[in-house]
Formats: structure tokens, C-alpha cells, sequence
């Protein structure tokens, strides 16, 4: 959508008095035009309190966009604006403010303009006051207060040059600890081993809601670690705003910005989900809309210059096939193009020239003919469409670029790459991408590239299918998702053991499904299968669900690759959900996974015979469980997830933090230096 923009440079200086909102609301009705929104959010703004907690929090000099929505009377216009902090207005260098007064997500008739300053950044530690003042065209005044906070580091320390975050998405205490007993074994109480991500010397908890709910998704979830701030459900690198434009709302700096522009760090993600996803696009792409798929692919190439982007590998190759086939007027796709592109123009983007010019950001185009494969490599990138390609792009010579895409959409699970390795199951092959790398495989080579930078790096590696299976409430599989994240921190745990001036950090974005063991089952594996024959509650629950000491130690037998040579032994342990929605249970792995409805070609053969949904798996087999929460998958849930930490910088992670105070522990380990 096109929003009318007009160039505005502030020159009017007049005497406002600050009104915050809670007192534009109570006022009479000629207290018109108000302000109904001022970026960033505070407590001073929203509620009149002057104090903690502030909302808005940044390093010095991160930058962050201001902004406002100023509801005018009918039949009047905006005239002018300014933005103040501590007292002295803002100069807005040309090109970077704006006016739009269309294209905005308020109510029919609505006479409004949001108002913006791109790209606004302060040096000065401490809490600073933000007003903005906006005149009507009548004469009338408005202005209105907020507050955000620079946050001090002290200097003097030893600098972490690389910062490894390992996310395991959906990742709670319980799915680590089902996944010690899985891979380590229990005897008589005591694990025989410890996990990887156990053996951090510092732990403690995150708390994760998002800016406008207690359960956060994932895409706030990943970004508030690396901006410092909260964000809404659906977006990231970004605050609310009241336009309908996805790419066009206030941006606040991330990570992996920040320290390529000041210290010219690299930037690698890696993901076992499609890289438009909500986890990877966190890292680099600013957009309301997590699902704008051909928009943010193009991001990431287009601003590499702004992230400092060197390494990006996982599923997604959908948005970067290009699209020639015919679309509709709207933009969007007739069908399904035969090489299983899905770009098209509707989830493309276009930028306001402000962002353009404040950020330095490139504009954008509508564009889904475009070759992005192509476009990468031309820009320097190795390209690997699969393990081998892989292996061969970082043997063929020292590239310091690497591209990898190894799925159309979401990468196959580790349950099914390990036993199409085994030559157990063809499941794999069904999607069309036999040759799929293991997060650790890709962990590594990515490390390997990104260690090429003589100015260190940020990496983000996603276990990205440890939510994506238990909101399926696929036990088995989440399992198997949680074996390869443990690898995958045991190759950043190395990296960090050769290379001290590293920070490696292991956490979730949030918690998924509510998944609790609840005990093992007093059955063989025989008997189990047997039960099935006739299912019933009282078959499959009560006669079976071993609890307290009735819960005995399942012996799981692991292969020489690492992962269990099957899940399904004797005294099984059973996973309970607290999140759930409807499903039938029968306690055994189930052979297929269920439909995702994120590839291509998922309405076809072979894939079109898997079950659609938990509600309808295993409807022969198993005792009907109901759910509490609408929809056919399990959901989130604000439960405080652990976070581990190795290397230098690790500890300053302990005891109960905000996921955004992540950002500033991160913050001080990199700028300021450990001590």
C-alpha cells in the first residue's frame, strides 16, 4: 500500500505544556486534537508514571525510530511537528521525517497523521523525556510526554569479540530434561551423562511475554533478545504503529546492526525452519507482519550492508525461486508455480523514502520474478542446496559467504534425516530433499565461515522444529529436534574452548505446549503396541501411565550416529501437554509426520496421506484427549525458560532476567568488557 509521505523539516518553535495520554482522555472535549500514541512506548505515556519500569531501553548510540499519531479535528490538518528529548527539540537531518495521513489501521473517517523521525540515536546514559508537539492547522497545540532509558556500560574489560546465540525455539526445563533422559539415561535416579547445554558453568531464568501479551510468539520472542526492546505479537525489529503497511513502522536497531556499524562484526543464522520464519528473520529483518515471506528474503540480501549478513542456511527456498507465472491483480499467486516458488508481489515490500534515507536502507521492489539464488551469488555467496553442496562449497576454497537452502519450506526433522540415514525410512524423500545437512553439520561449517572475519561475529542457530513438533504434540519428533540442538551446542561449545574471546548463550524464545513428563509406561513395547488394538482410556491411561515409583528408568539404546536407536522401549517415558488441543494419543512414534501446510507441494502425493492434524492422527488408535485452547495445535505458554551460558561474558547470565535484559548483559560483555 501507497501511504501519501510528505518530507517534513521541523522550523516552528512554540510553548507546549506536556500532556500525557491518561490526561488527554479525562479532558473535556475541547481539549482536541490528542495524541493516541507515542513511539517509543513508556509508562509515562501509557499510565502517567514517571518511573519504573521503562519500556524503552538502548545501548548508546543503538538507534531507534520516534514517533507519534496525532488524532485531529474533522476538517483540519497537521501543520507541524516536533520532536524534544530532555528539553531540546530534535533536528531532523532532510529526508528522514515524514506525515502520513493514509494507508492508516484506525477506525473509518478517522481525521489523523503519524508522524516520524528516522533513525534517532543518544549517547548519553540515564532516563531521558521525549515529547512531541504537533500544531493543527486551526492553531490549535498538542503535545504529549514519554520517556526511554540509555543504559551505561562500564568499561575496562576484556571485549567479547564473538557472540554464538543457540536458540531452541519452544525450548522449556522440560523438554531439556526429557531429552537428558532420552540421550543420557537414567540409573537409580542419577543421569549417566550430562547434556551439553547442562555443562554451562552459569544458568538462570528468562522471562519472556511479549510487549502486548504475557505469551509471546516467536517473533518477538527471537527479537527482544537482540533489540533490547518489546515488541508485539507478529513483529519484529519494530514497535506498533497505526499504518497498514508491514514495512514501514518505527525500527529500533538490532544486535547484529549495532555492531556491524560500529565494530564491522558479521552476521550468520541458521535454522532448521524456513529462513523467512519468525527466529531467523528476528535477527535482520524489520517488519510488522512475520509473515511476509518474499519481502523478508529480499531483506536479508538487500540490507546484508546494514547486518553485516555472511551466513544464512536452512529450509525457504520457496522465496527465492523466482516466480513466472501469471498473478492476480492484487499481487498474490494464481497457484502454485511448478518449481515451487511462492514469491509473489503481495508479501513483497516497498519502503518509505524516510526509512530509506534515515536507516540507509535499500527501497525495495515488487518484484517475484526475481532470482535470489542468483542475486546471492553475485553478491559473492557460496551457494550449497544440499549436505554435499555443502560440504563442497567450504572445500572448494576460503569463501567467506555462504548460502544454504535445503528445503522448500521447513527443513525435514532430525527423526526422520536420521532414519532416512539408516536407510529406516524414506520420509524424506516425500519432500523431495534426501541430502539434508543435521544442525550441528551446518553449525559448524557455519562457525568455520563466519571465524573468516577478523572482527568477530553474531550467529544465531535455531532448533527451530523443538516448537514446531510440540505444538503438534509429537513427542518422538521434539525429542529427536532437542538431540540435534544438544549437538549443535557441543560444536559451539568447542568453537568457544579454541576460541576464548567467545560468548556462547543457549536459551528459548519461549516455552511451547506445556509439555510435562508425567511418568513412563509399566508396559513393553509388545504390550504397548498390543494396546492399540483396542484403544480406550482406560487401556491407554490408567493400566498405563506409570507414576512415582511406578515411573521406571526406560532404557534407550543409542546409535553410534548419537540419536536413539528407537524411541519406542520398554517403560517409555510419557509426555503430558498443558497447552493442548484436541488430539488422540497412543504413546508410540508415529510413523509419518503430520501435515505441514508451509511446503509447496503438501496438498500432493505422498505427502497429502499424512494426518492433517493431531485431531485426526491416530483416531484408530489411540484414546481421545480433549484440549483447552481453540484450534487443532498446542500453543505457548509465559513460562520462564533457562538460559546457559559458556565462555567469556558468561557470568553476568544468572538469576532471573527479562529477555531484553539479555540484550544489554550482551551489550556490556561486547562494548564494555568482561572483568
Amino acid at each position: 500500500m501507497t501511504a501519501h509521505r510528505n518530507t517534513y523539516k521541523t522550523k516552528f518553535a512554540v510553548s507546549f505544556a506536556a500532556i500525557p495520554l491518561f490526561a488527554l482522555l479525562c479532558a473535556s472535549a475541547v481539549a482536541a486534537p490528542q495524541v493516541s500514541r507515542l513511539t517509543p512506548p513508556s509508562e509515562l505515556f501509557a499510565a502517567g508514571n514517571p518511573n519504573a519500569p521503562y519500556i524503552a531501553r538502548f545501548l548508546p548510540g543503538q538507534r531507534f525510530d520516534l514517533q507519534a499519531t496525532v488524532r485531529l479535528d474533522t476538517g483540519t490538518t497537521l501543520t507541524g511537528f516536533e520532536f524534544w528529548v530532555d528539553g531540546k527539540a530534535v533536528a531532523a537531518p532532510a529526508g528522514t521525517s515524514s506525515i502520513v495521513t493514509t494507508g492508516l489501521s484506525l477506525p473509518k473517517d478517522s481525521n489523523a497523521a503519524v508522524v516520524s523521525l528516522r533513525a534517532y540515536s543518544n549517547l548519553k546514559p540515564g532516563v531521558h523525556r521525549l515529547l512531541v508537539k504537533a500544531v493543527q492547522s486551526d492553531g490549535q497545540n498538542v503535545s504529549a510526554e514519554g520517556n526511554f532509558e540509555i543504559v551505561a556500560l562500564t568499561r575496562g574489560g576484556q571485549p567479547v569479540k564473538n557472540v554464538i546465540i543457540l536458540l531452541g525455539d519452544g525450548m522449556g526445563a522440560t523438554h531439556r530434561t526429557a531429552a537428558r533422559i532420552i540421550g543420557r539415561g537414567y540409573t537409580q535416579g542419577k543421569p549417566q551423562q550430562m547434556l551439553a547445554m547442562d555443562t554451562a558453568p552459569f544458568t538462570g531464568m528468562v522471562m519472556t511475554s511479549s510487549l502486548n501479551g504475557i505469551v509471546t510468539d516467536s517473533a518477538p520472542g527471537m527479537s527482544n533478545y537482540v533489540t533490547g526492546n518489546k515488541a508485539n505479537n507478529n513483529q519484529e525489529g519494530v514497535f506498533p504503529d497505526d499504518t497498514l503497511d508491514a514495512f514501514d513502522n518505527p525500527r529500533v536497531e538490532y544486535l547484529a546492526e549495532y555492531l556491524h556499524r560500529t565494530q564491522g562484526k558479521a552476521l550468520g543464522i541458521v535454522t532448521t525452519a524456513d529462513v523467512f520464519d519468525a527466529t531467523p528473520a528476528a535477527m535482520a529483518v524489520h517488519t510488522a507482519d512475520r509473515g511476509r515471506g518474499t519481502g523478508i528474503v529480499d531483506q536479508f540480501l538487500d540490507d546484508r550492508h546494514l547486518t553485516g549478513l555472511s551466513v544464512l542456511m536452512g529450509g525457504g527456498r520457496k522465496w527465492f525461486l523466482p516466480n513466472t507465472e501469471a498473478l492476480k491483480p492484487d499481487g498474490s499467486r494464481i497457484g502454485q508455480a511448478m518449481n515451487g516458488s511462492q514469491r509473489d508481489g503481495k508479501s513483497d515490500y516497498v519502503l518509505p523514502q524516510d526509512i530509506v534515507t534515515g536507516w540507509g536502507a535499500k527501497p525495495g521492489a515488487v518484484d517475484p520474478q526475481r532470482d535470489l539464488i542468483g542475486d546471492f551469488q553475485s553478491a559473492g555467496f557460496a551457494y550449497a542446496p544440499d549436505l554435499a553442496g555443502l560440504k563442497s562449497a567450504t572445500q572448494s576454497g576460503r569463501t567467506d559467504k555462504l548460502l544454504g537452502l535445503f528445503a522448500y519450506s521447513n527443513m525435514n526433522v532430525a527423526f526422520d534425516k536420521i532414519n532416512k540415514r539408516r536407510g529406516a525410512s524414506t520420509i524424506v524423500d516425500d519432500y523431495g530433499f534426501p541430502d539434508q545437512p543435521m544442525l550441528d553439520e551446518m553449525a559448524a561449517v557455519a562457525l568455520q565461515v563466519l571465524s573468516r572475519n577478523k572482527k568477530g561475529f553474531v550467529a544465531m542457530i535455531e532448533g527451530a522444529s523443538i516448537d514446531k513438533q510440540s505444538h503438534l504434540m509429537d513427542t518422538d519428533r521434539w525429542l529427536l529436534e532437542m538431540i540435534e540442538f544438544d549437538r549443535a551446542v557441543q560444536v559451539a561449545k568447542d568453537f568457544a574452548a579454541t576460541h576464548p574471546d567467545t560468548l556462547v548463550i543457549v536459551t528459548a524464545d519461549h516455552e511451547c505446549s506445556g509439555a510435562a513428563i508425567i511418568g513412563a509406561s509399566t508396559r513393553s513395547v509388545l504390550e504397548m503396541r498390543a494396546a492399540t488394538e483396542q484403544p480406550s482410556v482406560e487401556g491407554l491411561r490408567d493400566k498405563q501411565v506409570g507414576v512415582y515409583q511406578a515411573s521406571r528408568f526406560p532404557k534407550y539404546s543409542i546409535a553410534a550416529d548419537g540419536y536413539p536407536q528407537s524411541t519406542d522401549v520398554d517403560n517409555k517415558m510419557l509426555i503430558g501437554y498443558g497447552a493442548n488441543a484436541d488430539r488422540y494419543e497412543n504413546w508410540l512414534a508415529n510413523a509419518t509426520p503430520t501435515q505441514d501446510s508451509q511446503q509447496p507441494f503438501y496438498k500432493q502425493a505422498p505427502q497429502s496421506a499424512y494426518p492433517a492434524s493431531p485431531g485426526q492422527r491416530n483416531s484408530t488408535t489411540g484414546f481421545h484427549v480433549t484440549g483447552q485452547v481453540p484450534g487443532d495445535q498446542a500453543v505457548h505458554t509465559a513460562t520462564d525458560v533457562p538460559l546457559s551460558a559458556f565462555g567469556r561474558g558468561a557470568k553476568y547470565f544468572t538469576g532471573v532476567m527479562d529477555n531484553t535484559d539479555v540484550f544489554f548483559k550482551i551489550g556490556q560483555a561486547v562494548l564494555g568488557g568482561v572483568r
